[in-house]
């Protein structure tokens, strides 16, 4: 995967990392609907996994490759790309920062500091409320689990959808 300089100096790259619930998919879909359309691709993690692959794991490394080679191609088209997922640091410690250190434009990463129990309320008032519950969440809870070399602004539970999107948004397009 990568080491090689990709996208441009007006492409624009944010990674989202956090617990199941937390709000990434939410701020992303904020984020692109305050852009010019079709100018911000969303890489989700889930839909990678589950949707494309057909596997709730990241073992293997297919996902991690995918979401790598994904996002290169749509930086090399001049997309501005949203990587948002659980992202667990065991398995993307070391794609993430190699595709932020290839990346030529502006690369952003923020990560959620929330605890269990504020994810488990932010999840039962989404939509998939009923798809899983705080069983299957607790499972793949890990708490904050940053990663090295990615220099990852922390959000929290006092920081609103509103307030978080906005701040994401003038970070990466000042």
């Amino acid at each position: 995967m990568g080491n090689e300089a990709v996208g441009s100096s007006s492409t624009r790259l944010i990674t989202l990392r956090g617990n199941s619930g937390s709000g990434k998919s939410v701020v992303a879909a904020a984020i692109r609907a305050a852009r010019p359309s079709g100018t911000v691709a969303i890489l989700g993690q889930d839909v990678i996994r589950r949707d494309i692959l057909g596997t709730g794991e990241d073992a293997g490394g297919h996902p991690i490759g995918l979401i790598d080679l994904a996002a290169r191609y749509l930086l090399d088209r001049g997309f501005d790309v949203i990587i948002e997922g659980i992202l667990n640091a065991m398995w993307y410690s070391q794609a993430l920062p190699d595709l932020v250190a290839d990346h030529r434009g502006v690369s952003r990463s923020y990560i959620y500091d929330l605890s269990f129990e504020e994810t488990v309320r932010r999840h039962s008032t989404k939509p998939v409320a009923t798809a899983f519950g705080e069983a299957e969440m607790r499972q793949w809870y890990r708490g904050l689990q940053p990663i090295a070399n990615l220099d990852e602004s922390i959000i929290t539970a006092d920081d609103s959808l509103d307030a978080t999107t906005a701040r994401i948004l003038n970070d990466c397009w000042p």
